[in-house]
């Protein structure tokens, strides 16, 4: 005890000290210059908080008060940013814990928005506690002050929506920028929406709304609300409408056919309730109404046929005639004859007796034979008659002694179509037998007439000769003709042009080569071809390229004319900018592919005017070139020309359907015609132009409105889909879609469907057949209506449109400067030539060349009237020609002063 004074004394001494020199820094330090982190201690706990500060927000000018509370404390201050505050600022309160004894002390701060505004430091605004006890300090947690606030313009408002009942309904939505970060509650028809009551609704997902099937009840004016402690902002409505799409009701009834006798028409309706569109939803698609023709038996009476001869008369003295309900029998209904079919006499006139004496019978059995021998003697006078006929004409004939005989052969021969028939009277079946008449019957039966005939044992005396095996032969022969036929009309044109120039046109497939005047040298004449490539092309695009159009040669390569040839190719593209970018290719003589130019490109070396429907091209040299796709976007258009065509199967109850797509150009569908003349396919409807997209979305091909009760799909499936990459690559086999129908009956001979080939989510043609099955029946439709089908080839001025003496005088007019500069420019700005001028200008005419351009584009239908229109505006021609006999610029100029 005596030694632990002296230390107790000492340690009073240091904290008597300690508190005087704090007490005095907090009152010198006056800058909140810093306080000791801590101070000499007694023995005891390190300080507890009670309460620490907690985050808050300055709302408008109004301060925030932090709190702090801690024990046991003896004392408390606030350290903000760093840096500590003021005693003064402090409010402290002291109180005492019953339960252990220790003092509690509480200091709270006021915080105010111009305190926050005036700190820039790299985070938000803080501050914490710092609290002392004997044993030492202890730190509160540092609490953030920010400057609430919520901003009126929301980042994305939610849109309006048309979904399909069922459908997924998404509404997005993106709360003004707030601190704190603004609540978001959705309200529809401003009634608030609670996710938790509804399962289909949503609205956890990043503040937007999602309906996961919509009902009719969804629909509605949907409200995104943000809230903060600041303020609440409401969004711009949304309105969302539901609709349903119409279905088709089940079809009725067929209903009787419309004519009790004869041929007619039943009906089926449906309509479109199941369900009925609603709120703006698609009607339904397709027909209504089906009419399909129908035969009403007509009841037929029946009607006697003649009496037979009267029978020998009987024991009974009695014979009889009879007769057949036959003339016609009765059918569908029909009344039977009336009257007895047999009736009996007397043959005696009522002298009959019944036991005859056996004179009586001598008497007839003398009777019959005296008719015996003169029968007899009647056929050895014919016989006799005949000899000697037979002798007389053997003497003028080159037969053989021994063959005096005629015989007379008939026998019935089955022929199973009429092209066999046709082949039977046309085969070498009946050349060893140059005196047979052959009449072939419409019963398909073959009857051979009385013939002399050749040696014994010779067809058809002798074993008969197989006739399935010579109709194969004979058949084989006809189809090989065929065959040479169709390989003999390649798709290439040749003729031999002169210093004049001329066109050279393959028919039926808009490829054509305009030679102008002079591009031959004077006394020279060349040989040009102009050829189509029919096998699958060389040219293989490059990842998304297509071919557009046919492979086209023209030469020969090593010719080179002195001015522009004009090369039209046709192409299957919607020409869009925006969609496609097109090139033209040449094949180098190594086979290769290189590129010559785009078609918006500005090159002196070659010309490309993309017309809707085919390309004209101004070249320089010969060679192989065609046209090169690239789309752009899904919606580069491709164009289709869609065709069926059918034919009856081997099964004569069988019909097929082939449906094609193939390039809308006239060479890809004169390919198809050709292999369906070969197979006796009959074009059964106008091709149609079908806009095939680039949306990767397949084809699909079906059949549809197919009479139930007169035929019939096999094998039950009317629908079939083609993949989008072999639609839209070309495949080199353009046949689709088959399809095979059987009728019920042989007696049905027309039949009535309808073909949909439509794109997914694209374009569709409907293609309406009405056709009979029997080729004699059918209509014809044209394939090809091209003018210059019979003309592949025209020479020297009648392959040009402009008269020469015309052309010359354009020429002189246009290609001389002028006062507004080059007329020739405003001549090309005239027919719509507006870009790639310099290639004109290298020209030694560029008026020649646009005029050659001009009649390549007007081959067909040589406007001359726009063009003539055309040199008016310009207003640099003149109407005095009086050298000019030409008839084809006597209107225009007499109408418009030219």
């Amino acid at each position: 005890m005596g030694g632990g004074a002296p230390r107790l004394h000492r340690w009073l001494l240091l904290l008597l000290l300690g508190l005087c020199s704090w007490t005095g820094a907090l009152r010198g330090n006056e800058n909140s210059e810093a306080l000791p982190e801590s101070m000499p201690s007694a023995p005891g706990t390190l300080p507890h908080f009670l309460q620490e500060p907690d985050d808050s927000y300055i709302i408008k000018s109004n301060p925030i008060v932090l709190r702090c509370r801690a024990v046991p404390a003896m004392q408390i201050f606030f350290k903000c940013n760093g840096e500590w505050v003021h005693q003064n600022e402090h409010v402290s309160h002291e109180s005492l814990d019953e339960a252990t004894g220790l003092k509690v002390r509480e200091v709270s701060i006021n915080v105010t928005r111009q305190q926050v505004e005036d700190f820039h430091g790299p985070e938000d605004y803080w501050c914490q506690c710092v609290a002392w006890s004997h044993l030492g300090t202890s730190k509160s947690r540092k609490a953030s002050v920010r400057i609430a606030y919520l901003r009126k313009n929301f980042e994305q408002d939610p849109q309006g929506k048309e979904v399909p009942i069922e459908g997924m309904i998404v509404l997005h939505c993106r709360p003004p920028e707030g601190v704190p970060a603004a609540e978001v509650e959705w309200l529809k028809n401003e009634e608030p929406i609670d996710s938790n009551l509804d399962e289909n609704i949503d609205t956890r997902a990043d503040h937007n709304l999602i309906i996961r099937q919509a009902r009719l009840s969804d629909s509605g004016n949907y409200t995104c609300m943000a809230a903060n402690i600041v303020a609440k902002r409401r969004s711009l409505s949304a309105t969302v409408v539901v609709y349903v799409n119409g279905g088709w009701s089940s079809w009725t009834e067929w209903s009787s056919c419309n004519t009790r006798c004869g041929r007619g028409w039943q009906k089926r309706s449906r309509t479109c309730t199941n369900p009925a569109p609603l709120n703006g939803g698609a009607f339904c698609e397709g027909m209504s109404v089906q009419k399909v023709t129908c035969t009403s038996l007509c009841p037929v009476d029946g009607s006697w046929e003649a009496w037979s001869e009267w029978s020998v008369c009987s024991p009974e003295c009695e014979h009889l005639r009879v007769r057949q309900c036959a003339a016609p029998a009765p059918r569908n209904g029909g009344k039977h004859c009336e009257g007895l079919g047999q009736e009996s006499e007397n043959c005696t006139e009522g002298l009959c007796i019944q036991d005859v004496e056996r004179g009586g019978d001598i008497a007839l059995y003398s009777g019959l034979a005296a008719a015996v021998l003169a029968v007899a003697v009647l056929a050895l006078g014919v016989t006799l008659y005949r000899r000697s006929q037979s002798n007389s004409l053997l003497l003028n004939s080159s037969l053989q002694p021994e063959l005096t005989v005629s015989r007379t052969y008939s026998g019935p021969i089955c022929l199973q179509d009429p092209l066999d028939k046709e082949l039977m009277t046309e085969s070498s079946l009946f050349n060893p037998l140059a005196d047979i008449k052959v009449k072939v019957q419409s019963s398909f039966m073959v009857s051979l007439g009385e013939f002399q005939g050749k040696a014994p044992g010779s067809f058809p005396q002798g074993t008969p000769r197989p006739f399935g095996s010579m109709q194969g032969r004979s058949k084989a022969l006809f189809i090989q003709s065929l065959a040479s036929i169709s390989s003999s009309s390649q798709l290439r044109s040749t003729a031999l042009f002169g210093h004049l120039g001329g066109r050279l046109v393959i028919p039926n497939t808009g490829v054509s080569l305009l030679i102008p005047h002079g591009a031959i040298p004077e006394e020279s004449s060349w040989e040009i071809y102009l050829a189509i490539t029919q096998k699958e092309s060389s040219l293989e695009p490059e990842g998304p390229e297509v071919l557009l159009g046919p492979e086209v040669s023209c030469g020969p390569p090593e010719l080179a004319p002195s001015s522009p040839c004009a090369l039209s190719i046709p192409h299957c593209a919607h020409a869009d900018p925006q969609h496609w970018s097109i090139h033209l290719k040449r094949r180098t003589q190594q086979g290769k592919w290189e590129e010559v130019m785009s078609v918006e490109e500005e090159t002196t070396s070659c010309y490309c005017l993309l017309d809707p429907y085919a390309c004209h091209i101004l070249l320089n040299s010969f060679g192989t070139y065609a046209l090169i796709g690239e789309p752009l976007s899904d919606c580069a258009v491709r164009q289709l020309k869609v065709a069926v065509f059918g034919c009856l199967s081997c099964n004569s109850l069988d019909y097929n359907l082939r449906v094609y797509c193939v390039d809308n150009t006239p060479c890809a569908f004169q390919e198809v015609v050709s292999d369906e003349r070969l197979q006796g396919g009959q074009l059964l409807e106008e091709p149609k132009l079908l806009h095939f997209k680039g949306n990767t979305c397949s084809l699909q091909i079906s059949v549809l409105d197919v009479p139930p009760f007169l035929w019939r799909i096999k094998p039950f499936t009317a629908c079939q889909e083609v993949p989008f990459s072999r639609v839209w690559r070309g495949s080199p086999r353009p046949l689709l879609g088959a399809f095979s129908l059987e009728r019920f009956s042989p007696a049905t001979t027309q039949l009535c469907c309808t073909v949909s080939v439509r794109q997914l989510q694209g374009h569709e043609q409907l293609l309406h057949v009405q056709t009979s099955v029997l080729e004699a029946e059918r209509e014809n439709i044209t394939f090809f209506a091209h003018e210059d089908s019979a003309f592949p080839a025209q020479l020297g001025p009648k392959a040009f449109k402009i008269p020469r003496s015309i052309r010359q005088r354009i020429c002189a007019t246009f290609d001389s400067p002028g006062a507004k500069g080059k007329d020739w420019q405003m001549l090309a700005q005239k027919n719509s030539i507006s870009r790639n001028l310099s290639f004109f200008a290298a020209q030694s005419s560029p008026s020649a060349v646009i005029l050659d351009l001009w009649e390549a584009r007007h081959q067909h239908d040589g406007d001359l009237d726009s063009l003539a229109c055309a040199l008016e505006e310009i207003g640099r021609t003149h109407c005095q020609l009086p050298d000019v006999a030409e008839p084809e610029l006597e209107e225009p100029c007499s109408r418009n002063g030219l």
